[in-house]
């Protein structure tokens, strides 16, 4: 029983620590104190420990010996990276989601597509509540391709790129063509069109990308 609170309190911090670093809470360079972080998560410094050195393995933490851990994050080069992935990806969980999908799955994505419509034509500015629409879209996707590996991997790529896809809804008219993008898919998904509704996911994650304007530094 102990050791299973350890691993649900490491759990915990981990999951805190990342969405902390993901938001921008913590920026690059920002050093994470063991004890600080302890005292504002009410636990101990160990599953603290534990959790940033799981941080670590996934790049977004440096720890220095006898110095510290520190923010590392995610850089232009990750943001492009994760894209490129994704859009393939996202391309072929569109083709077993066509294939998989339920009836009460479609009519989620169909409520998102219009609650998304009714928030943009309501305030243009609402750039949060359309970005978390966004995501559930993609979300629903997720689940609907039957596959717990793809609903796995591109959920974790999701919540990397967090901040890029509010800087990317954010931008001039890019809102209106993604709710658009997310309608086009779901409409080859209902008509069964696997070919279609794959290329359609590919080429929305591709136009998401190009919307940002990443800079790569060699």
């Amino acid at each position: 029983m102990e050791e299973y609170q350890d691993r649900s309190l490491r759990g915990r911090v981990f999951e805190k620590l990342r969405e902390d670093i993901l938001s921008g809470v913590y920026k690059d360079c920002d050093e994470l104190r063991e004890i600080t972080i302890g005292e504002e998560m009410g636990v101990s410094r160990t599953p603290v420990r534990e959790a940033l050195r799981q941080l670590e393995l996934e790049g977004l933490v440096k720890i220095i010996p006898n110095k510290g851990a520190y923010v590392t994050g995610i850089t232009p080069k990750d943001v492009h990276d994760i894209y490129m992935i994704r859009s393939m990806l996202e391309g072929m969980c569109a083709r077993w989601a066509t294939e998989h999908i339920t009836p009460e799955q479609i009519e989620q994505l169909e409520e998102i597509v219009l609650l998304s419509e009714f928030h943009l034509k309501k305030d243009k500015d609402k750039v949060v509540q359309v970005s978390d629409l966004d995501g559930k879209f993609h979300h629903v996707l997720y689940e609907a391709s039957n596959s717990r590996i793809m609903e796995h991997t591109l959920s974790d790529f999701h919540k990397y790129v967090k901040m890029a896809r509010m800087l990317s809804v954010g931008a001039k008219n890019r809102a209106e063509k993604s709710i658009e993008e997310h309608k086009a898919i779901l409409e080859a998904i209902k008509k069964g069109d696997a070919d279609e509704a794959e290329r359609l996911a590919n080429l929305h994650i591709m136009h998401v990308m190009e919307n940002l304007h990443i800079e790569i530094e060699d």
